[in-house]
């Protein structure tokens, strides 16, 4: 198996309708344990860089992380940087070896954002790599990136002009999703999503997951959504668990940092089988 295209990781979730978890990571203990959650359950997994993380840990150590903790690894993975509107950014990204980006150029004018989406497309092409793109914000702040005002949806025929006409190989819309925590349950506009995927196939990128409800991810994802974003949900398991832990070392007067190391990764490993166990990407690879 090893690692992969995004495009035949959600090639092959689009054409048989199960999701697969696309999981922002944090550092190393993070990454490695996604990543040994998937081989548990036999599930494809997307890693997600988020721009922040990319500038702290920086792209050549992350990168090498990354090459590192895959050799060898028995199920489909890729490695995709999220919501970047750095241009200079994705091209670094690109170079140094990442398998797609998602060019977020959404506070851009709907052409501006099309003409550079395809510059994006045709840089990616060039490295073997591939594209997810969007028009629409998606609501929330996230690593920095975003806005809690929800953006002005732009109708069907837009978003498949734009899919058409930039090439990119999967697709976010806005369908009331949201990044961060819910302040309610949230109310999606399945609908779009059928719109959109029986006018033109293409795997959706849903957005916002932290927070939906199973119901919710599994009425989505049979109807295209093969590319699931979870980061909030990740960060709370990683603080909680770690301020849990550390609680119980406080209590003890036992201070052994591998003890907590090994808690939050069996933390994160449980998120994860978890994840793919409800999106249906469980003993797919």
């Amino acid at each position: 198996m090893a690692v992969v295209s995004l495009k035949e990781i959600v090639d092959s979730a689009f054409a048989a309708r199960y999701g697969v978890p696309a999981i922002n990571i944090l550092n190393d203990l993070t990454l490695e344990n996604v990543l040994a959650g998937a081989v548990e359950v036999r599930s494809p997994v997307i890693v997600q860089t988020s721009v922040k993380t990319v500038k702290s840990i920086g792209a050549e150590v992350l990168y090498a992380m990354w090459t590192s903790m895959t050799a060898g690894i028995e199920v489909p993975v890729t490695l995709h940087l999220d919501h970047c509107p750095d241009r200079a950014v994705i091209s670094e990204c690109l170079r140094i070896g990442w398998n797609s980006v998602l060019f977020d150029a959404s506070e851009l004018p709907v052409e501006e954002n099309l003409r550079q989406t395809i510059e994006v497309v045709s840089e990616a092409r060039s490295y073997g790599a591939h594209v997810e793109g969007e028009i629409e914000a998606i609501t929330g702040v996230e690593d920095g990136h975003g806005s809690d005002l929800e953006g002005r949806r732009q109708t069907v025929d837009v978003s498949l002009d734009f899919i058409r006409r930039t090439g990119v190989d999967v697709f976010a819309p806005s369908i009331g999703n949201a990044h961060g925590v819910y302040k309610s349950a949230p109310v999606l506009d399945f609908q779009r999503v059928t719109d959109i995927v029986d006018a033109q196939p293409i795997p959706i990128a849903l957005h916002g997951g932290s927070g939906m409800s199973d119901a919710q991810f599994q009425d989505l994802i049979a109807r295209g959504c093969a590319k699931v974003n979870i980061s909030t949900s990740l960060k709370m398991l990683y603080m909680q668990s770690s301020l849990a832990n550390l609680q119980k070392a406080e209590a003890a007067d036992k201070w052994d940092p591998p003890t907590l190391f090994a808690a939050v990764a069996s933390d994160v490993r449980g998120l994860v089988t978890g994840l793919a166990t409800t999106f249906g990407s469980a003993g797919r690879a």
